[in-house]
């Protein structure tokens, strides 16, 4: 950050010019943020909330809880140790989190490799090559979610991964025969050359669904318009579905969700520290029914929160953010001494 006294303010927008970059469920950017001397508020944005695909705001939390994680780990970048105390206050149910700061300690490697991905990653929507997953990643993925109370369940066998895509492709043909499930997506899908800085903008989505073995097939954001991103692959097909897994929670409470979502992000972050893509699936989620038959028959009674597939891909995916002033309100001018402590 350069000099040795930053105020308060200039460290909340750096945080927040970070945590804005967190992935949420069709980059609805459902967070808001606030910063009074040492201490940064997370809030749920109830105004992004997916009324329709997510009534609960399940996948609202989880998504603040992955900008939650973010947050933390800009505060690391700077040399500061995170004080985050989540759901603190019963009568703001929007409150996610307080986050402050005051000790410090020399970021590690881990957390330098981490940061550096935070505007670099990408989700990936396809299939992958047929190229292995680097030695040690998915014990550390697992490693790293059970570090926020979550379990990352690898479905590696191939009834159960069969299933598994099933379910989502049944899920993908209920939403889109529902008009309101529809339109909500739509509302979350911008033209080409759109100056919107949400939602899915085409160079985000491939225009064609890869058609992977087992078909695990991905949301129609341009509801059949062509629009979107090239094939980058002559690999023939069907791709690659790559590792399938579930992010899985032992409750199902909102505390529960914003875990999930430290959890997703430590995992997306890591996963492309090591060269690997990952893909994301909410749509058999969204069906109380396909939800609860996933949580019964491949998650051994733990409540699921996202599907997600690892692999190797080159990926050309640009995505946008709004600006860290349109959703940070700071007060105050503290001075912080960036050799203390």
């Amino acid at each position: 950050m350069g000099p040795a006294l930053l105020a308060a303010g200039e460290v909340a927008r750096y945080v927040v010019a970070a945590a804005v970059w967190a992935p949420s469920v069709h980059n609805t950017q459902p967070w808001r943020f606030t910063a009074a001397g040492r201490q940064i508020g997370v809030y749920a944005d109830a105004g992004r909330q997916l009324r329709v695909a997510d009534p609960d705001g399940r996948e609202m939390m989880v998504s603040c809880g992955a900008a939650l994680f973010t947050a933390r780990l800009a505060l690391r970048s700077l040399g500061y140790l995170p004080q985050a105390s989540v759901l603190p206050d019963r009568g703001q149910p929007l409150l996610v989190a307080r986050v402050s700061w005051a000790g410090r300690a020399e970021c590690t490697e881990f957390e330098q490799a981490l940061f550096g991905q935070v505007r670099q990653r990408r989700t990936h929507r396809g299939g992958f090559d047929q190229v292995p997953l680097p030695p040690g990643l998915l014990a550390t993925l697992r490693e790293g979610a059970a570090h926020y109370g979550a379990m990352l369940r690898i479905v590696a066998d191939e009834p159960r991964r069969a299933a598994l895509a099933a379910a989502i492709a049944e899920a993908e043909q209920a939403e889109r025969l529902d008009s309101e499930r529809v339109r909500e997506l739509a509302r979350w899908a911008p033209a080409p050359g759109s100056s919107a800085t949400d939602g899915m903008p085409p160079t985000s989505y491939p225009a064609r669904d890869e058609h992977t073995d087992p078909y695990f097939p991905g949301r129609d954001f341009a509801h059949g318009r062509g629009w979107g991103l090239p094939p980058l692959s002559a690999a023939p097909w069907p791709r690659s579905a790559g590792v399938a897994a579930l992010l899985t929670t032992a409750h199902d409470r909102p505390v529960d969700w914003i875990s999930a979502g430290q959890a997703l992000q430590r995992i997306l972050l890591t996963a492309s520290t090591f060269g690997a893509a990952v893909a994301l699936h909410t749509q058999p989620l969204e069906l109380g029914w396909l939800r609860e038959s996933i949580r019964a028959r491949l998650s051994d009674g733990a409540y699921p929160q996202l599907v997600l597939r690892f692999g190797a891909v080159t990926q050309a995916a640009v995505s946008v953010r709004r600006p860290p002033e349109d959703v940070l309100s700071v007060k105050g001018t503290e001075e912080i001494d960036l050799n203390d402590g």
